[in-house]
């Protein structure tokens, strides 16, 4: 494909993938808070069959919202239906799968170093990995372990731990990460598609016919619901933990991944709780502490430098950076994916380079994400010379 068409396409459907997201977490989240927050209604209301009602005050006006046990006597004229946020979200991410990871399996999806495998068996494990990872999720829906709700969390993040640690032994780490938010994303809509919509169509039409509504629909919908509401923040980490290289770039990447999944939908309870009239800072708290001293395990141990070396002069590391990074970062790339610089960081002269060292030495040294998949074959020696340089240079500030 056409580079500039594909950054394009990149940016349209990356756009309204992000405008669906927020639609669509925006409306869980209000509908969560919304059932947590009703109040028992007076009797008249009662007899009409509401279990819940609230007053809200918004833009300017007052608001009145009640919720039936099960349904009211007759269907209204209008009734609003929520899903196609659901559905154009997975769509337009799924579409991002394709477009980035996909068409770019050769760049972004393959490690070389992890497994010499081709674009198509790539692509199948992928896409085997997503769907696959549903009908396991489906399957212990049916099972009396949802009943457990705590239980069956512990062993859902389990399993995609374990998934992100199988997929990490062949994909590259963003590749990983990636999958297992279109494993969780797949799973949410899913949700919504095979669940939650058939509920309440089941719902109206008893209610269309007349017929008292089975509770099970209602019952069911709900829970996915709900299992929809914790994943909110982890796939919402996933989304943006591309541009944080010390996640998935660590050695023990797929655990945590593991670890802030977990941090992540502790800290949700937190506000799940709270809606409810329950608070207990303490789950905040620890879901913080929990998340500093994840930053803190993750600290790099600085790069030793290298036995007998003179350390490097600045023609010589400037010589380095223009080799090792300039294929990409350039005002006329020669890398055969990246034909325009990567965020429009270029390392043309030596005023520029001395500029970015500090992210040159995040990115290069303590994470090694850069070069990109090094592509261009920058050695741990090498990497230790600029380190050395780097910090004198720092130092000399």
């Amino acid at each position: 494909m056409d580079p500039y068409l594909n950054d394009w396409l990149s940016l349209v459907i990356r756009f309204l993938h992000v405008v669906t997201a927020i639609a669509w977490i925006g409306a869980s989240f209000y509908f969560v808070w919304l059932d947590n927050t009703l109040q028992t209604p007076p009797d008249w209301k009662k007899k009409k069959g509401i279990s819940g009602d609230l007053w809200a005050v918004h833009g300017g006006g007052f608001y009145e919202v009640a919720k039936y046990k099960l349904a009211p006597e007759s269907m209204p004229e209008t009734l609003h239906w929520f899903k196609w946020e659901a559905y154009s979200t997975w769509i337009t991410g799924f579409l991002m799968l394709i477009l980035i990871y996909y068409i770019g399996a050769d760049a972004y999806l393959i490690d070389p170093n992890k497994a010499d495998i081709s674009q198509t068996t790539a692509i199948l494990i992928g896409v085997g990995a997503i769907f696959g990872s549903y009908f396991i999720y489906d399957f212990a829906c049916k099972t009396p372990l949802v009943e457990k709700g705590l239980l069956f969390g512990i062993v859902m993040l389990v399993l995609l731990t374990f998934l992100a640690w199988l997929l990490g032994l062949v994909f590259s780490d963003r590749g990983t990460y990636i999958h297992i938010g279109a494993i969780i994303g797949t799973c949410m809509a899913a949700n919504v598609m095979t669940v939650i919509m058939p509920g309440q169509r089941a719902l109206v039409t008893a209610v269309e016919k007349g017929e008292a509504p089975d509770p099970k629909y209602g019952y069911n919908a709900k829970l996915r619901s709900v299992h929809n509401n914790y994943a909110t923040l982890p796939v919402l980490f996933i989304m943006l933990s591309n541009h944080y290289p010390m996640t998935f770039g660590h050695e023990y990447g797929w655990l945590v991944l593991g670890a802030i999944m977990l941090i992540a939908a502790w800290a949700r309870h937190f506000f799940n709780l709270r809606h409810r009239g329950i608070v207990k800072p303490s789950i905040l708290i620890s879901a913080i502490v929990a998340f500093a001293a994840l930053a803190w395990v993750l600290k790099p141990t600085p790069i030793e430098a290298v036995e007998g070396s003179t350390g490097l002069t600045d023609a010589q590391a400037i010589t380095l950076v223009k080799d090792k990074c300039g294929t990409c970062h350039s005002k006329a790339p020669t890398d055969d994916v990246f034909t325009v610089a990567p965020s429009g960081v270029m390392y043309d002269t030596s005023d520029e380079i001395m500029n970015w060292l500090p992210r040159i030495h995040a990115r290069a040294i303590i994470s090694k994400d850069m070069p990109f998949m090094n592509k261009t074959e920058m050695t741990d020696e090498q990497r230790a010379q600029l380190s050395e340089w780097i910090t004198k240079k720092q130092a000399a500030k």
